[in-house]
């Protein structure tokens, strides 16, 4: 799709008023975000980047739509795994409620320039050298089956790791273990010293490049097209600090969320490597786009409905067994 450079700049200024907007109504004021609220917001969120495919349907064609929407549906499945990853930081830095809201929102952004970079050298690559197809496509399948096997080794409580970058700006620049509203800095004895505010939305914001290195590699199976490869991602996370509060207790209950990304990552990894045997001149079948899309949202319905089920049965398990642990206690006093 050839977008020009006056559309690219009305996209983005389009995105900072959608952000804008986001933040002066909801975001401004730091409270506790109601379930309510969250939805509300996260249906806006979704049917923005719903019109925002449908415009490139009736402006641009079904091809540009199609990518569109297998790449937001991809992403946003993506993007909740951040969300297992972002429960750690919030615990581990012991971040009040009431400013959870406002950390996800730099957070995000924070995420959104840097994904933005990885977007512009990973299309300048991908446009120069076809053969990083092969790369990216292994790479996505080592990682499916890397899901594939954590997963069965059993799912512990983790604890959150700083990188390496967090524990330079840790070490260089003094700072306060005490929150001071949504302060960044404060003044303390005539020295600047950043809040943990700071430090836990820089947390957020680069630990979510660390995911971008298999959900941009799996978008570019979808779309080489670097205008809805961004807006993808752009409309993907800009609706996942709402997602966080929405579904933040229903996280432990997606049991086979890992399975479902494995098989996603999978898949666009096979695609990958038959799109570049097919560009070096090999007779191979191509995955068209309507196809990845059926098979997206047909494994994440799977994962879901199979996830409920079986938190559902664990639930009832366990209930099970302690009324007969409760029967066995009474039986004894008796």
């Amino acid at each position: 799709m050839d977008v020009s450079v006056t559309m690219w700049g009305l996209t983005i200024v389009g995105l900072c008023a959608l952000i804008a907007v986001d933040f002066f109504i909801g975001g401004r004021k730091p409270h506790e975000v109601s379930i309510k609220e969250a939805g509300i917001w996260t249906a806006v969120w979704v049917a923005l980047a719903a019109l925002f495919g449908l415009g490139l349907l009736v402006f641009a064609g079904g091809q540009p739509s199609g990518e569109f929407f297998a790449g937001f549906i991809t992403e946003k499945s993506l993007s909740v795994d951040n969300l297992f990853v972002f429960v750690l930081i919030m615990a581990k830095f012991s971040v009040p409620t009431i400013y959870q809201q406002r950390v996800l929102m730099v957070g995000v952004l924070i995420a959104l320039v840097l994904r933005a970079v990885f977007i512009a050298a990973g299309a300048a690559i991908v446009s120069t050298f076809s053969w990083v197809f092969f790369i990216f496509g292994a790479f996505l399948i080592w990682t499916a089956w890397k899901l594939v096997q954590e997963a069965r080794a059993g799912e512990e409580e983790e604890e959150f790791e700083e990188n390496r970058l967090l524990k330079a700006v840790e070490k260089r620049f003094p700072s306060t273990d005490q929150y001071h509203g949504t302060k960044l800095f404060i003044m303390e004895n005539g020295k600047r010293l950043m809040t943990p505010m700071l430090i836990v939305m820089l947390a957020i914001g680069t630990t979510d490049v660390l995911f971008a290195l298999d959900s941009i590699p799996a978008i570019f199976g979808l779309t080489q097209d670097p205008y809805i490869v961004f807006t993808a991602n752009a409309f993907a996370l800009m609706g996942l600090r709402q997602l966080y509060f929405l579904i933040g207790g229903l996280l432990k209950k997606l049991v086979h969320l890992s399975y479902g990304l494995s098989i996603i990552l999978g898949f666009i990894g096979v695609k990958l490597v038959l799109h570049a045997l097919h560009e070096a001149g090999a007779h191979v079948p191509e995955i068209s786009i309507p196809v990845s899309l059926g098979v997206i949202c047909a494994v994440l319905a799977v994962t879901t409905v199979t996830s409920l089920y079986a938190s559902k049965k664990q639930a009832l398990a366990e209930a099970g067994s302690g009324e007969g642990r409760a029967r066995d206690k009474d039986s004894v006093d008796v």
